[in-house]
């Protein structure tokens, strides 16, 4: 575990977050789009014969698959069912919530001038959820629920074909119940992977409609599909590796160990989603840093994944030792984390000058990990800095802000008018100005 004084982190960031371009990835991505746009579902099957661990004839899945799912889950594992329940629950709770912070509103700004606002769900909106080592059936939750509680007329969900033919049958199992949980059957599932998915979605082929917003986890042809067909289709964010931050002070409860304790958990908890997933912490003392680097040595024996977590840490992994609270706030919001944990005393007094993460994580019972899976709050989060410029996905994805106006004669009309006229015609533009004039 590699551990720096503060003094250090500048030049090690400057290092850390030089990027290569990868133009293979990029390259490959732009063959798959051109053939899904040029072919359609034969493109498709032809990638997923390729890539995927089948290439169904047909890649719409009944709805009946669904409940299938569903039912043999319960059956089989009855706990796993009401987990995800009882998360899926938490998600619609949560979402509803935001969705009531987007109003629609008309404000009369002067006499005879009248803004406004309407909230509209985008019709149609995509899900993607990969299947890989790890089906992630959490991400189902996490995305379609926010999505469906928008209001959005058709979600499609898409996710790779099995053996079978069928995504992951806990993945379709997720998807019955977030319908399910939202009170909403307006969905319809596809078995489709990789970017060939986010291209047929993003374009719209003979089977797959097209839509209107795509959002959800995937690998790095998955995002570079996403971020290339930006502008044909809207998207969440790009997503990067996984990573969080801990701040940690070892006061809790005055008992260093603890501390080293949890952040070392949680640290394991991050790495080994992925080699190149990031886990870092930020702690006050050399002391701290080496019982939290001895504890991770501890606990990484016990856990299956012991080779990704080594490899991740072993690449990426950080302790970074501050002197003041306010050199450890500056390098937070340099690193702007996806999750960021704050395992402090006088917790509450860091909060307002942290400006930069995907979630916050307060006190020492915050998991990350109740963050993922069951507390509400969305793990589908900005990486790789972004979270200096966005937020996690939520409902906001899903809806459109547009702008209304009503005109009326009066006095506050006319000013807008009129000055309407002089700003055309001061840029040049007569036929605007004339749009103005005629209304006088």
């Amino acid at each position: 575990m590699k551990i720096i004084e503060s003094a250090q982190f500048d030049s090690w960031w400057k290092n850390e977050t030089r990027r290569s371009e990868d133009t293979k990835t990029e390259k490959a991505v732009k063959k798959i789009i051109a053939e899904v746009r040029a072919k359609g579902d034969a493109a498709v099957r032809k990638f997923a014969s390729k890539f995927d661990k089948s290439s169904p004839q047909r890649l719409e899945v009944p709805l009946s698959e669904t409940q299938r799912a569903l039912e043999q889950l319960r059956a089989n594992d009855a706990a796993l069912v009401d987990a995800l329940e009882l998360a899926a629950k938490h998600i619609k709770r949560f979402a509803e919530k935001q969705k009531e912070q987007f109003a629609n509103f008309e404000f009369e700004m002067e006499p005879g001038l009248v803004t406004g606002q309407r909230v509209i769900p985008v019709q149609r909106a995509a899900i993607y959820v990969p299947g890989g080592r790890f089906p992630l059936f959490s991400s189902v939750l996490m995305c379609m629920i926010p999505a469906l509680c928008a209001g959005v007329e058709e979600v499609i969900f898409s996710s790779p074909p099995m053996e079978d033919g069928l995504p992951d049958r806990k993945i379709l199992a997720a998807a019955m119940i977030a319908a399910k949980i939202a009170n909403n059957n307006n969905i319809r599932i596809f078995a489709i992977g990789g970017a060939q998915a986010i291209a047929a979605l993003a374009l719209g082929t003979e089977s797959v409609p097209r839509v209107d917003v795509i959002a959800g986890p995937g690998n790095k042809f998955v995002a570079v599909a996403k971020r290339l067909l930006f502008g044909e289709v809207g998207i969440d964010f790009i997503a990067g590796p996984t990573d969080v931050l801990v701040i940690a002070d070892g006061q809790i409860d005055g008992n260093i160990e603890k501390t080293a304790d949890l952040v070392a958990a949680d640290m394991l908890g991050q790495a080994e989603h992925d080699p190149d997933a990031r886990a870092r912490a930020l702690v006050p003392s050399k002391e701290l840093a080496e019982k939290i680097a001895a504890a991770i040595e501890r606990r990484i024996k016990s856990l299956l994944t012991e080779k990704t977590a080594r490899a991740s840490l072993n690449a990426g992994g950080l302790i970074i030792v501050y002197d003041t609270k306010e050199e450890a706030i500056r390098i937070a919001n340099i690193i702007a984390p996806e999750h960021l944990e704050l395992q402090t005393t006088n917790v509450d007094s860091w909060i307002p000058k942290l400006k930069n993460y995907g979630s916050l994580f307060i006190g020492s019972l915050c998991a990350e990990v109740l963050g993922d899976y069951s507390a509400g709050i969305n793990h589908t989060l900005p990486t790789s800095t972004s979270a200096r410029f966005t937020g996690g996905l939520s409902v906001r994805h899903f809806l459109k802000t547009v702008t209304t106006l009503r005109c009326a004669l009066g006095e506050g009309f006319e000013k807008a008018r009129n000055a309407a006229e002089i700003l055309a015609r001061a840029e040049g533009l007569e036929g605007h100005a004339q749009s103005a004039a005629v209304r006088k």
